[in-house]
Order: C-alpha cells, then sequence, then structure tokens
C-alpha cells in the first residue's frame, strides 16, 4: 500500500488512490457523478410524430475492447514507426476530462500519418456497461478507448512499463515510437502536446 503522503493534489492531475480504494466507494463517487449528469429528457408531443411511422433503427456502436494487465504491456511495449500516445484516464478525472478534446485535436490532424492515439479507461468493472460507455461517448472517443481495471495493476504492472509513473496520479501520458519513449504526468496543453509529438515525427 503507498504511503498517503506520495499522493498529490494539484489541478493538473489526481490521485489514482480512488481506483485503488474500496469498490463500495468508487461505486459512490461514480454514482455522484452520475447522478449530477443527469438532465431532463424533452417530451415529444403525441401529434408530432404518425401513429403508423417506423422509428430509424440506431447505428451499432463498437464494443468496448477490454484488456487484461499483460495485454496492456504487450500494447505499450509495440516497437515500429507507428507513434504510439496512450492516455490514461478515468471518469471521475476532471483534468483527465479537460484535455481530452487536445487529443481529439490531434487525431483529427494526424488521422493520415503513422500516429495511434489511445485512451486507456482505468474505471473499475463495475461501471463498464454504464459511466464509461456513456462517457466516452459524450467525448467523441469510444473508438479510441480501451479498458483496464485499474484495480488490477500492482507495482510489478508500473516498474516493467515506465520509467517515472508509479501510478499515484492520472493523467498519465505515454508516447512510444520504436525505442524512444516520453513520460508525461498532468495535464496536457495544446502546446505541450504538440511539442511532444512533434518530436517523434518531425
Amino acid at each position: 500500500m503507498r504511503n498517503s503522503s506520495r499522493i498529490f493534489f494539484t489541478t493538473e492531475y489526481l490521485p489514482m488512490k480512488k481506483i485503488l480504494l474500496s469498490t463500495l466507494l468508487a461505486a459512490s463517487l461514480l454514482s455522484c457523478k452520475k447522478e449530477a449528469e443527469k438532465t431532463n429528457e424533452t417530451a415529444v408531443a403525441n401529434d408530432s410524430i404518425s401513429s403508423t411511422a417506423v422509428p430509424e433503427p440506431l447505428p451499432a456502436t463498437a464494443t468496448l475492447k477490454a484488456l487484461t494487465p499483460q495485454q496492456t504491456t504487450e500494447f505499450l511495449q509495440t516497437k515500429n514507426d507507428t507513434l504510439y500516445v496512450t492516455n490514461f484516464f478515468a471518469t471521475w478525472c476532471g483534468p483527465c476530462v479537460r484535455e481530452i478534446p487536445h487529443f481529439k485535436d490531434k487525431i483529427s490532424e494526424l488521422k493520415n500519418q503513422p500516429v495511434k492515439i489511445t485512451f486507456i479507461s482505468l474505471d473499475t468493472k463495475e461501471v463498464w456497461n454504464t459511466e464509461v460507455p456513456n462517457f466516452v461517448d459524450k467525448q467523441g472517443i469510444r473508438d479510441n478507448t480501451i479498458l483496464l481495471d485499474g484495480g488490477q495493476l500492482d507495482e510489478t504492472f508500473f516498474k516493467n512499463n515506465f520509467k517515472k509513473w508509479d501510478g499515484g496520479a492520472i493523467p498519465f501520458t505515454y508516447m512510444r515510437k520504436g525505442d524512444k519513449t516520453d513520460e508525461f504526468l498532468g495535464m496536457m496543453t495544446p502546446d505541450l502536446l504538440n511539442s511532444k509529438i512533434d518530436s517523434f515525427i518531425k
């Protein structure tokens, strides 16, 4: 168990201790978020549609892929000519939410280049079918998101994959192209994200 004195509280990153707390506490935090985000749906007038109208089928959505810690390690250690940008986040992390649009902009900008940007959700399994799908759909990142149960990650996982990150806080961004890597703990600004990506592809 990590010493609580190592947990940092800033506006740029949040402690991952929520992931390592009991399932009951995690569920409580997430349920509060869910209640805060509820909105009232506007009722549709009965005479606005024909009683014989057939509703259009909703487009199918991709199922979120879940990885084990070992599979995540294999993904992080992929070495080729592609730049892999992997951002670890959680739905309850404010700084994570604020930096996501910066990564989305780069996804659009670099769509024809050998750059793969992936978001890894560290939310617990209890919310994989509820809060997480709703969150990634709202953010527009479903196709770029992978699930990883943060509660399964131990000290060995972090030592085997990272030089600096011990899992004590998020957001965390890891970049790799071939043997070159970069690690950043905290919220990315657009300028910082641009400069880090440019250092790999230019």
